[in-house]
């Protein structure tokens, strides 16, 4: 089977760029044929025969470039004629669509099944939701303004973005945002799609909201590393002698800083180890309790998780399904998580971790009090999270050639 993956990054930059090479890898293992097509940049790590991407946009570069985006980010004639390039010498049986908006645009489901019109030939378009982007134009189904959660557009109001401002608080990119969604949503393009995977039943549940994508959705949790689920069948059983709790992750507002760190002071005799970065790290690092390791590679960060007591993830958005919690479990290593989004879904609440409400400090703090002085029943949640069992992507990309065939 040939499958091209379509990605705005094709370098090292996030979630779903690890995800499209993770599973490159692994179909290309198991005998299928994978070329990928998204924005040239230096960093470019993988590619197609015939060398076709957009433009690099940058959206910090002089002022005459910046004008043009606005037609660019909403639809690109670009992206059209490039992936019409891929898709004449690759001949795809899959194109899987991943974080295409603003730099790559919808637009190139119109060319794929141009190109699928003119050859004669069947070609299945599949997705993988990311984020929100498909009912909510920024991405997060949140006001950064204010902070709150908000689901006023994913019925397809997307007015509601340009009133708030939804979009870097920019009046101008809120109103571009909202003005992409309601093209797209009106002229049923995500119609044109025929499957769409959803790491989560927070996200298949917010998706549907929208009636052209509800019958395309399906659920297909994210799977786990090669490495991690070796580490996993090796892993001998942790003592977990240092007195820690951790936090990995970003240090944002979104993620629940703010909320953990008012929690850390008012527990001095708890030590918690920060490893991550991000725009709060200043205030990271005047919590005296609090020592902030900073950015850690696999192998550091598996240490961590592994000796820690238990970890936190405090996230205050609708996260989908996070990977960090899913790691902590397979190294054994309780969560302690905010009851919001996807991550529910991942912990069972006095099985194998807790749960709190979001951005509630009080309920965060007696959850972390209760469980460090609770030896007992800490030990038997990491017993429950050593049998917790996720995909490995090896049998991820089994249940995604199914999806392609179907």
């Amino acid at each position: 089977m040939k499958i091209l993956f379509v990605n705005k990054f094709l370098y090292p930059n996030g979630g779903s760029e690890t995800y499209i090479f993770e599973l490159g890898r692994q179909l290309q293992k198991m005998g299928h044929e994978v070329q990928y097509f998204g924005m040239e940049h230096e960093g470019r790590i993988v590619g197609n025969r015939v060398n076709s991407y957009t433009s690099n946009m940058d959206f910090h570069t002089g002022k005459l470039q910046k004008l043009l985006y606005p037609f660019k980010i909403i639809y690109s004639t670009e992206a059209r004629k490039k992936i019409r390039l891929v898709l004449e010498d690759f001949k795809p049986d899959v194109v899987h669509l991943n974080n295409i908006n603003f730099q790559i645009t919808p637009s190139v489901i119109y060319e794929i099944r141009k190109y699928e019109k003119s050859r004669g030939t069947s070609v299945k378009i599949v997705s993988t939701a990311h984020d929100y982007q498909w009912v909510c134009p920024n991405h997060m189904m949140n006001i950064p303004s204010s902070g709150k959660n908000c689901e006023l557009c994913v019925r397809g109001k997307y007015s509601n973005c340009a009133k708030n401002k939804c979009i870097h608080n920019s009046k101008i990119k809120s109103i571009l945002g909202a003005a992409e969604s309601y093209y797209y949503h009106f002229r049923k393009t995500y119609g044109q799609v025929d499957a769409v995977i959803c790491p989560s039943e927070f996200m298949k549940e917010q998706l549907a909201n929208d009636s052209v994508l509800a019958s395309r959705l399906c659920v297909l949790r994210n799977f786990i590393t090669n490495e991690i689920a070796a580490d996993k069948n090796d892993m001998k059983k942790t003592n977990k002698e240092n007195e820690y709790v951790l936090y990995f992750g970003r240090y944002a507002k979104e993620k629940g800083i703010e909320t953990l760190l008012e929690v850390c002071k008012q527990l001095p005799e708890i030590s918690f180890v920060f490893a991550g970065n991000g725009p709060l790290e200043d205030k990271v690092n005047l919590v005296s309790n609090v020592k902030n390791v900073g950015f850690q590679n696999a192998d550091n960060l598996k240490a961590l998780i592994e000796n820690a007591k238990f970890s936190i993830y405090p996230s205050e958005w609708y996260e989908n399904c996070p990977f960090s919690i899913m790691e902590s479990q397979m190294y054994g290593t309780p969560v302690i998580g905010s009851n919001i989004g996807g991550i529910p879904e991942l912990i069972q609440a006095g099985k194998n971790g807790e749960l709190f409400e979001s951005g509630n400090a009080g309920e965060l703090k007696e959850k972390i009090q209760s469980l460090w002085n609770d030896s007992d029943r800490l030990q038997r949640y990491a017993q429950e999270c050593a049998g917790i069992k996720y995909d490995t992507v090896e049998n991820y990309c089994k249940k995604l050639i199914e999806k392609y065939e179907e």
